[in-house]
């Protein structure tokens, strides 16, 4: 910071200062994001107040008594507070981090792997438990009248939630979940049931519902059966069963990056 007042002051053009003024405040202000909320804030706000007001008397000084030599020192001489700065602010940088990787922007570029995990493990446990359940990924076929009906609840997807709204005798545990834009959209919402008399009649009403969502629009359906505790997946109005969570990740991953593909032949009913 300090070497580029330096330049600002002394040989940068205008035009320089311009650009490299909003760079410095942006970087500042991205700082402080990641930093807010923690004990740090206060001290790294008043740190930079204290070493912006100091670069600037410096580089006027140095700037107009030609101190090339001092110029030199301080340059190699910043450099230290500068590491030391970033040890001192180890447990809130790491915080920052963490919280700039739940930002919408960054869990859009990878956000829709966590959740295909999360849905997996989720659906795993609950089998191994014997634990009902029906969990629907949107893709571009909006889902909203489903929504509407159920309980909106536009929460962070994780397997241990999903788990605790399919956990019986609960309030919610009737019904589906409905996963848009990575996160819960609503729970204890319900589907149409499919007419399909082709379907195996060992499936139940659970199955039937995920089969209808899938035969209407181009959702993605994970089930679990109470019965027998086999994870199955319906798309298109087709199902496929007996899945553990490799293969459920990997599938799920397949279908939620290729929007509407034609359910595949493998593991169907």
């Amino acid at each position: 910071m300090t070497e580029t007042f330096y330049k600002l002051f002394n040989t940068l053009p205008a035009y320089m200062a311009a650009i490299e003024i909003p760079i410095i405040a942006v970087i500042v202000y991205i700082v402080l994001r990641m930093l807010h909320g923690t004990r740090g804030a206060g001290v790294f706000k008043g740190l930079v107040f204290f070493f912006t007001i100091l670069a600037i008397l410096l580089s006027v000084i140095i700037s107009y008594f030609q101190l090339e030599q001092v110029s030199f020192f301080l340059r190699g001489f910043l450099t230290t507070p500068a590491l030391a700065l970033m040890i001192l602010f180890q447990p809130e940088l790491r915080r920052g981090l963490i919280r700039l990787g739940r930002a919408p922007l960054i869990r859009s570029l990878w956000g829709r792997e966590s959740v295909v995990e999360q849905v997996a493990e989720a659906a795993v446990q609950l089998a191994k438990m014997k634990i009902g359940a029906i969990i629907a990924l949107q893709r571009d076929v909006g889902l909203d009248d489903f929504i509407e009906g159920g309980t909106q609840m536009d929460a962070e997807v994780t397997s241990t939630l999903l788990m605790t709204i399919f956990w019986p005798n609960t309030p919610l545990s009737d019904g589906a979940v409905v996963i848009n834009n990575e996160r819960i959209a609503a729970a204890a919402c319900l589907f149409p049931l499919s007419e399909n008399p082709d379907i195996d009649k060992r499936l139940g009403t659970r199955h039937r519902a995920a089969i209808g969502l899938t035969e209407d629009t181009d959702a993605v359906c994970v089930v679990v059966s109470e019965e027998t505790g086999i994870v199955s997946l319906t798309v298109g109005g087709q199902i496929m069963r007996s899945f553990d969570k490799d293969a459920l990740i990997g599938r799920l991953r397949h279908l939620m990056s290729a929007g509407k593909a034609p359910a595949d032949s493998g593991n169907s009913a």
